[in-house]
């Protein structure tokens, strides 16, 4: 076994515990928080860790022992699960982002309307379009015996046997499958956050304009501190261009060399290398790693719920805090809190 090995059965371990746990800790936020639950979001977020802790349980492993055995870890009928399995949980995923960009979309462009339009009920009807979607093409792949494992990404995945006809049907599939999972999400991610940086750049403009205003009446101001004010919102304005890339950025970084590849292997010529196509799987794993903090754990309200359920494991009391601050000073910072929140919330 060679050094590459041993780095990509580590690089799977770790993808698969961080996975594992990173998106439990979101499924315990949203069961022991009743803030988190309330959201409209929360429903394809709850969908989007769902299919990542099946993946880190099932796809992961699976990979991983094609990896250290290079053969088919277990028998026919385990094969064709996972890769039904496989199939279904990359496109629910996918859809879920997708799903989430439009949330965005339609809170920050149509915020007086945004309850109206997007409740419970529709949300829903969104998840299921995604689990109808991915269940059809998994489905489809399954029922055609296109499903088998694959040395080129040591995984069952959607194959097809060299001995194997309709190789045409095969292709179409294929290509219509990426387009209308992979492409149709990205489509959708760059049109929803693309409008929402243009939104939330059009309100950052007026505030830098107030802010602008306000800090030429107050003539007795330091200099010092009119340039931090306008350096604040300068980091506004990158805080928000910096969310949109990484929404959009690490769907591409992740999916991008996989789909790419896997539309490459359809010409008879082309032989895709065994480590290459391993290390694009790892990409599309490493997603699942990744979400728990893009979409959640780093967002204000699950650090509260966290916060809480830390506390309620260790006793202690969530508003008790050290005697070092006094009741006026408590007062302060929850009002300095408020008002950084709304600043903020005009920019995201």
């Amino acid at each position: 076994m060679n050094l590459l090995d041993i780095f990509l059965e580590l690089l799977i371990v770790v993808i698969a515990v961080v996975s594992l746990v990173a998106n439990l800790l979101v499924l315990l936020c949203f069961t022991c928080s009743a803030q988190v639950r309330a959201q409209v979001p929360a429903i394809f977020i709850m969908n989007l860790s769902f299919c990542n802790i099946l993946i880190a349980v099932l796809n992961m492993p699976s990979t991983l022992l094609g990896v250290v055995k290079h053969q088919k870890p277990f028998g026919d009928h385990f094969c064709y699960i996972v890769s039904f399995m496989d199939t279904f949980l990359t496109a629910n995923t996918m859809l879920s982002m997708a799903a989430l960009s439009i949330d965005r979309w339609i809170a920050v462009v149509f915020p007086l309307t945004y309850h109206s339009k997007m409740r419970l009920k529709n949300a829903a009807l969104m998840v299921s379009y995604a689990w109808l979607h991915s269940l059809a093409f998994s489905l489809t792949a399954l029922l055609l015996s296109w499903v088998d494992y694959s040395p080129a990404y040591a995984s069952c995945t959607v194959h097809l046997r060299e001995d194997a006809e309709c190789r045409g049907h095969f292709m179409v599939f294929t290509a219509v499958f990426h387009a209308c999972t992979f492409a149709f999400s990205l489509f959708i991610l760059c049109f929803a956050y693309l409008k929402v940086l243009q939104v939330a750049r059009f309100h950052c403009k007026r505030i830098d304009v107030i802010m602008v205003q306000t800090i030429l009446l107050l003539v007795d101001i330091h200099p010092s501190v009119k340039q931090r004010c306008l350096l604040e919102q300068k980091k506004r304005r990158q805080r928000a261009t910096k969310k949109i890339c990484i929404f959009i950025g690490s769907f591409v970084l992740c999916f991008a060399p996989y789909v790419i590849t896997r539309l490459t292997e359809l010409a008879p010529s082309v032989k895709i290398a065994r480590y290459w196509g391993i290390m694009s799987k790892c990409l599309v794993y490493s997603k699942a790693a990744s979400d728990p903090f893009v979409y959640s754990l780093l967002r204000q309200q699950y650090k509260k719920a966290l916060f809480g359920i830390c506390n309620r494991i260790l006793g202690r009391n969530l508003y008790t805090l050290s005697g070092h601050s006094s009741p006026s000073g408590l007062e302060n910072e929850c009002y300095s809190q408020r008002v950084n929140k709304l600043m903020e919330d005009n920019c995201h």
